[in-house]
């Protein structure tokens, strides 16, 4: 596996950004299948290449793995602050793929993220079931709504300040597009592709 570190500057952010990319070195005439592994909100995209394996079991699957950066972003596109969704769902992977053999086929792209991250992956594959053939959630945060609700209580790791910053002071992501159990109810309603999810 070759190892990639690319920073490069995101207009949608308007800042410079990082992420760290795995692909195979085996030369095949075709694009790679890819994984987007999304990170949580303790830690940055740098730990899963210090903190796992997957390095070894994407090579065993002749897989390439994207792990972008996006700080406590929560992978949205923020009340305060830079729009992490439209960053992680539209602009990085086409400037990915400028520079990588990965594929776009739906079949060939999976999802999956730690806590944080694994809200992330399950908005980003329920949104677009399109692209997204499965999804993975490690320890998911995926009750957004109930955490926004909550936050800034004692048990919540995400302060107050930082929830207003991510959705906006007083407000409620429930039956919006942030909400995990709506864009799951919407899907279900849709005819064509669903991810599978785990």
């Amino acid at each position: 596996m070759a190892f990639f570190r690319v920073p490069l500057l995101s207009e949608t952010l308007a800042l410079s950004v990082s992420a760290h990319v795995l692909l195979p070195q085996l030369p095949q005439r075709k694009k790679h299948p890819v994984l987007f592994l999304l990170h949580g909100l303790s830690d940055d995209h740098t730990m899963w290449m210090r903190r796992t394996s997957i390095e070894r079991y994407a090579a065993a699957r002749n897989l390439a793995v994207v792990m972008p950066a996006v700080g406590r972003s929560f992978y949205q596109d923020m009340a305060s602050g830079a729009r992490y969704w439209t960053f992680m769902s539209e602009e990085l992977p086409a400037i990915l793929r400028g520079f990588f053999p990965l594929s776009e086929k739906r079949a060939d792209n999976f999802v999956a993220g730690l806590s944080m991250g694994g809200y992330g992956a399950m908005r980003l594959a329920l949104a677009h079931p399109e692209r997204f053939a499965a999804a993975a959630s490690f320890s998911g945060a995926l009750d957004y709504v109930r955490r926004l609700r909550e936050a800034g209580k004692a048990r919540s790791r995400f302060t107050r300040a930082e929830w207003n910053a991510v959705a906006g002071p007083g407000a409620d992501a429930a039956g919006t597009d942030s909400d995990l159990f709506h864009l799951a109810k919407k899907l279900a309603k849709r005819r064509g592709p669903k991810p599978r999810c785990g």
